[in-house]
């Protein structure tokens, strides 16, 4: 079995039928659709047409529970609210106890990841065993004015990051994006360029913090995570046998490259089987039931 972690409804032109065509297409048995709530201060609005046209959240939560209720054996559902409102943590419950969510996800927002009103959100996802998908992303200086998305920065850095593993320590999270997969090297290429290049710097600081906290996971998906595994196949290799128990197979898109990228470096089918189904089974909520 192939679990897709990361992927959303009405994305890119893929209504439910392609998504599933996709899906068959690409060998994806089951697939985590994730919401995206965000104002419209925190996303680039002229990238609407990639998203659903139903709400003023790039991917409301109502359309991962359509998909499901149309093929309730194919999805899993994904749910973050904005932790900055005041009913975040009574619409997570209720997203637990009424659609029996997988994930709180994707936390995708222009706030600190470790403010606090997002922290108790953060613990109460651990007492339901929800694991928290949260995409960084930097401002990056070197990015040419005008362009208002290269101004959009996500969850204030691995620092954050590392403040929020350290303050829940019962709660699992799952980091992604390019303000995370830049740091797989242990170089500053992260502050002037979205995806690095060349060969990997070992002891970067997502090494360092999935040695010191046990409850950091990585999701491979997108372009950040494809190039952060792509750049060195060398390195890649060292890395996922060190932290196969830690890392989950993801597209976040409806391409099939990260897949191709795993069967062609040269990895055992024990470490495949764990990023593709065993480590989603033992991280969602419900997962065993899969």
């Amino acid at each position: 079995m192939i679990i897709d972690i990361h992927n959303h409804p009405d994305y890119h032109g893929h209504n439910v039928e392609k998504v599933i065509e996709n899906m068959d297409a690409c060998g994806i048995d089951v697939a985590c659709l994730l919401s995206w709530e965000a104002p419209k201060n925190d996303y680039d609005p002229t990238n609407k047409m990639n998203f659903s046209p139903f709400s003023e959240n790039p991917f409301p939560f109502e359309r991962c529970v359509e998909y499901k209720k149309a093929a309730p054996d194919r999805f899993l559902l994904g749910f973050c609210p904005d932790p900055r409102q005041p009913d975040a943590i009574n619409r997570l419950k209720a997203a637990v106890s009424l659609y029996d969510i997988s994930i709180c996800g994707e936390l995708k927002l222009r706030m600190m990841y470790d403010n606090p009103d997002a922290i108790q959100l953060y613990r109460v996802c651990g007492e339901y065993g929800l694991p928290v998908l949260m995409h960084f992303d930097y401002c990056l200086p070197l990015h040419p004015v005008g362009n208002p998305w290269q101004d959009y920065w996500y969850g204030g850095g691995i620092d954050a990051l590392e403040r929020v593993l350290a303050l829940c320590p019962e709660t699992n999270f799952i980091g992604h994006a390019p303000g995370f997969w830049a740091h797989i090297s242990n170089d500053d290429q992260y502050a002037t360029f979205a995806y690095p290049k060349g060969a990997v710097i070992p002891g970067g600081r997502i090494e360092q913090l999935l040695e010191k906290y046990p409850n950091l996971y990585c999701d491979i998906s997108a372009g950040s995570g494809h190039n952060a595994l792509n750049r060195d196949h060398e390195f890649t290799r060292g890395f996922l046998d060190r932290w196969q128990d830690r890392i989950l197979y993801a597209r976040d898109y409806f391409d099939n490259i990260h897949r191709e990228l795993l069967e062609s470096i040269g990895i055992s089918d024990t470490i495949k089987k764990k990023l593709y189904e065993d480590n989603a089974r033992k991280i969602l909520r419900g997962g065993d039931k899969i």
